[in-house]
């Protein structure tokens, strides 16, 4: 599992890249928490070189629109396939992002 993170114009942009699985969970949850202080800035999570997400993926989506709620920021999710939208509507996710 491979992230990236730019600004990209007033975004913070998180990419994925692989599997986001339990056994990664940890070390892209720490990468993640770059995105914590986005104040004044919107986040997008792009999953266009997303292959898999497990539950503990989704609670580090989660942990990312909780911080940025916090703070009056929005997160979009953008490059989503078809299998992760399916993941994210099994579990009620699609109505928690909005989608780039």
């Amino acid at each position: 599992m491979n992230t990236t993170f730019k600004k990209e114009d007033n975004d913070y942009v998180m990419y994925f890249e692989g599997r986001l699985d339990t056994a990664a969970s940890s070390s892209v949850q720490k990468e993640a928490e770059v995105l914590y202080d986005c104040s004044g800035h919107d986040v997008i999570l792009d999953c266009t070189e997303l292959e898999y997400i497990s539950s503990s993926g989704l609670r580090i989506f989660l942990n990312v629109l909780k911080n940025a709620k916090v703070q009056g920021s929005k997160v979009y999710l953008r490059g989503v396939n078809d299998d992760i939208r399916e993941v994210l509507t099994m579990t009620g996710f699609n109505c928690l992002f909005e989608f780039k």
